[in-house]
């Protein structure tokens, strides 16, 4: 994406979209650029994982399913 910014060393394939403002309601608005990036549409569902020193992750649900069965496989593997 020709405006994500990449600085700080952040090398090609991952991006600084600014930063998004929490409402009163608890929502946050994820900028239109990182929306387009990686086609995230009204009514997707979106999997909120978080970690007590890294942070949170916003990423699609399906992402971490392939994860899951990719770690799963290599466990079959070992048997």
């Amino acid at each position: 994406m020709p405006n994500s910014k990449h600085i700080l060393g952040i090398g090609r394939g991952r991006h600084i979209f600014g930063t998004a403002r929490v409402g009163e309601k608890g929502q946050i608005v994820i900028p239109k650029e990182a929306r387009e990036l990686f086609g995230i549409h009204p009514g997707d569902s979106l999997l909120i994982l978080g970690d007590d020193n890294s942070g949170i992750i916003v990423t699609r649900p399906e992402l971490v399913h392939d994860a899951a069965r990719k770690v799963f496989e290599r466990l079959d593997d070992t048997e």
